[in-house]
């Protein structure tokens, strides 16, 4: 009996102490008191390990829902721009074509000119027929938005004319437009060309 209680003495507890001495608590994985016990410290470890972990995530989770809401705002913002660049390209996708016309309808008004100095028959038919061209081509030039730049008797704005000359004249005060040497053009409500003329001193 007293070698079996020997060998209960000698046999330790698994918080190290030996069982006889040992106040164990059975509350603890081990049995012995939480507040001294050493597999409750590696535990509380544990937990503050997870802890962490946890808020760690959190931390991502909430970083990575304002990274996708910022990448969708982008998104929306890029989306605008290019819906806005190709409203913008087809509204003026005649403009070089238009340019290129605009020429041909000024010879053709200056041929049309003629016809106040004209007393031949002959020609006078002729130019009935240009003004038919002319009359045409500028419908349909109205048809997609181009128009005349309504410049005599306006004040000068640079915005829709280029001075080329100047001229003084009594009554008139500076500034005014008191000639278009060459018609300015707008497509819808872009100037594609401004218009020419002389203005007073």
């Amino acid at each position: 009996m007293e070698d079996e209680k020997l060998e209960v003495n000698e046999e330790k507890c698994k918080c190290g102490c030996e069982k006889e001495n040992c106040h164990c608590d059975d509350n603890c994985e081990c049995g012995c008191e939480k507040g001294n016990c050493e597999c409750h410290d590696e535990k509380k470890t544990k937990k503050d390990h997870k802890d962490r972990k946890v808020e760690k995530l959190k931390k991502e989770i909430i970083e990575l829902k304002e990274q996708s809401l910022r990448d969708k705002a982008e998104l929306v913002n890029y989306r605008k721009r290019k819906d806005e660049e190709v409203a913008r390209m087809l509204k003026y996708a005649n403009e070089d074509l238009v340019k290129e016309l605009l020429p041909t309808i000024d010879n053709l008004e200056r041929a049309l000119k003629l016809e106040e100095d004209n007393e031949n028959e002959d020609v006078s038919k002729f130019l009935d027929g240009v003004k038919l061209i002319y009359c045409g081509a500028v419908a349909t030039l109205e048809k997609y938005g181009v128009k005349a730049i309504d410049g005599a008797n306006k004040l000068f704005n640079p915005t829709y004319h280029q001075a080329v000359m100047t001229e003084v004249r009594e009554g008139i005060e500076p500034g005014m437009v008191l000639e278009v040497l060459q018609k300015g053009y707008l497509l819808k409500d872009k100037v594609i060309r401004p218009a020419m003329v002389k203005v007073s001193a």
